[in-house]
C-alpha cells in the first residue's frame, strides 16, 4: 500500500490537479498531473463505475495501480500531484509487469513536459 503522505486527503487538492493540471493519455488511461508546494508528491487513481460496476473489482484496479506508483516511486523526484484515471477494465487482469510499465511510462511523460 502507498504511505499516506503520498495520497490526497480532501477533494480540494483533486479539484486544484484537475483544474490546473495538464494530462497525458493511452487506451487504457490517463495521467493529470501538476505541480505542488510540497516536498513530496501525492498519488489519487480514479475508476469510475462505468468502467466496472462492482466495488471490488474497481478497488482491486485501485489497489493493483497503487502497487506500481508505489514501486516506481523512487525513481521520479519532481514534486507534483498525480491522479491516473482509468478507462478500461483491461487493467483488472493485465500482467503487473505490463501494469508497472505503462504507469512508469507515463511518470516518465510528466516529467519531461
Amino acid at each position: 500500500m502507498l504511505a499516506q503522505k503520498y495520497r490526497f486527503h480532501s477533494r480540494g487538492g483533486v479539484r486544484h490537479t484537475y483544474q490546473k493540471g495538464k494530462t497525458i493519455r493511452t487506451q487504457i488511461m490517463s495521467l493529470v498531473f501538476a505541480p505542488n508546494s510540497r516536498y513530496h508528491q501525492r498519488f489519487g487513481v480514479v475508476v469510475s463505475k462505468k468502467v466496472l460496476k462492482s466495488a471490488v473489482g474497481r478497488n482491486r484496479i485501485r489497489r493493483r495501480v497503487y502497487e506500481a506508483i508505489r514501486l516506481e516511486l523512487t525513481d521520479f523526484t519532481k514534486y507534483q500531484d498525480n491522479i491516473f484515471i482509468i478507462y478500461q477494465k483491461s487493467v483488472l487482469t493485465m500482467p503487473f509487469r505490463e501494469l508497472r510499465e505503462l504507469v512508469h511510462d507515463l511518470l516518465a511523460r510528466s516529467l519531461t513536459e
